[in-house]
């Protein structure tokens, strides 16, 4: 199987410019670029595929770009919905250094891979230059005409993120010009921008030349919702923000109709190897062994070996619930999520479940305690004068207080 049909199987093509000549120029090495905006310190999940797919392509002998927005990220790609709030050049540039660290970690370094900031040369222009030498050469009744634009005419959309299009058309003609850059990648909803640079580029030359566009579907859950999200909480390709055993587990439980689609997008494991695992999700849906591999494999990608190790340590130490084998940083990365009362030096086990809100009375608590439903550390709590003390925690630090199986806090001495 040639490797644009790959893709295609993969489910990673939705729209290309010419796609039998783009299939035809493959057959040689290329230069690509896909586009991140430094609209937070960190990637999140969300632009995994995309980052992911500049690999695969790297991995076939093309040379890669991946471009930071640090000019185009100060105005905002448009939303469908409102405008971006803007944000100061100083925080871009922060978010620029995080961001470049994260996808040098994802891609290697490589002489074919280049991480660039579009702010080197769009801070150069002036207004007359930007008006004169590019947007001539875009219609208006086009622009509008673009879905992204088209969506947002209804409520207004502002001159500044009207541009936004014009400027990445400017960034692909400027790779173009100085890394013979032949294709642009992105998700689907930025082909209104792709086509844009395309025609710039056949625009500003005086001999035909021919670039192309490829998106990807957007990639979303079975239930259509955004992916990247989980409850509301993006999970971010940064250790800070989102520990290794986190993100782990974030794969460990998506749904066996999920793992399909997320196997074939971000998996780098063989066809034959991928369908093996749908076969085993279908047959034997409870050992999540597409699940499990899909984890081990991501989590050693966006961090490293020893930080997928550490999250399957975790796992199991959790399983087994012998908490007392997990070191510091392992406890505080297992329950980074739990809720956490603040602990007195010592403290009765009626007053901790109190602060913890499992009882509203010392009647209640009593009534727990006798029935065997509360235990302290994986010890069931027979004494209503028990009290928790910080020389007992995990660490001198930590104490977990359940009731019943699945009900349980972290106490902070």
């Amino acid at each position: 199987m040639i490797f644009f049909n790959e893709l295609e199987w993969r489910n990673l093509v939705k729209d290309t410019t010419d796609q039998d000549a783009l299939i035809k120029r493959l057959k040689s090495p290329i230069t690509l670029y896909c586009g991140f905006d430094p609209t937070a310190d960190s990637l999140h999940i969300g632009h995994l595929q995309q980052l992911l797919l500049l690999k695969r392509f790297l991995n076939q002998g093309h040379t890669v770009i991946a471009l930071i927005g640090g000019a185009t990220g100060m105005i905002g790609d448009p939303r469908p919905t409102s405008e971006r709030s803007l944000t100061s050049l100083e925080e871009i540039s922060h978010n620029v250094v995080s961001i470049k660290k994260q996808i040098e970690h994802v891609l290697g370094h490589d002489d074919r891979v280049h991480v660039v900031n579009n702010y080197d040369w769009l801070s150069k222009f002036n207004i007359l230059t930007f008006l004169r030498d590019y947007g001539k050469h875009f219609n208006v009744n086009t622009m509008i005409n673009k879905d992204i634009v088209a969506s947002r005419l209804q409520h207004g959309i502002s001159f500044t993120e009207f541009s936004y299009t014009i400027l990445q058309a400017v960034d692909w003609l400027h790779l173009y010009q100085n890394y013979s850059c032949e294709l642009q990648i992105g998700g689907s909803d930025q082909w209104g921008n792709l086509t844009s640079g395309t025609e710039l580029i056949r625009k500003m030359n005086d001999t035909p030349v021919e670039v192309f566009g490829m998106t990807s579907p957007l990639i979303t859950k079975s239930d259509g919702s955004k992916f990247g999200k989980s409850e509301g909480k993006n999970i971010w390709l940064d250790a800070e923000k989102t520990n290794p055993y986190a993100f782990y587990q974030y794969w460990i439980n998506v749904s066996d109709e999920d793992v399909v689609n997320y196997l074939k997008r971000l998996s780098f494991k063989s066809i034959q190897e991928i369908e093996e695992l749908i076969a085993k999700t279908i047959s034997q849906p409870h050992l999540r062994e597409a699940q499990l591999a899909l984890a081990k494999e991501l989590t050693e990608i966006v961090f490293d070996k020893e930080s997928m190790e550490m999250a399957i340590r975790i796992s199991e130490i959790l399983f087994s619930f012998e908490f007392e084998k997990l070191s510091l940083k392992e406890f505080e990365m297992a329950f980074s999520d739990a809720p956490i009362i603040e602990l007195q030096h010592q403290e009765t086990i009626l007053s901790a479940l109190s602060k913890a809100d499992i009882i509203k009375s010392n009647r209640q608590g009593r009534d727990l305690i006798n029935n065997g439903a509360i235990s302290v550390n994986n010890v069931k709590v027979d004494d209503l004068n028990f009290e928790l003390k910080k020389d007992d925690a995990y660490h001198q630090k930590y104490t977990i207080i359940k009731k019943g199986k699945k009900h349980f806090v972290v106490g902070k001495f």
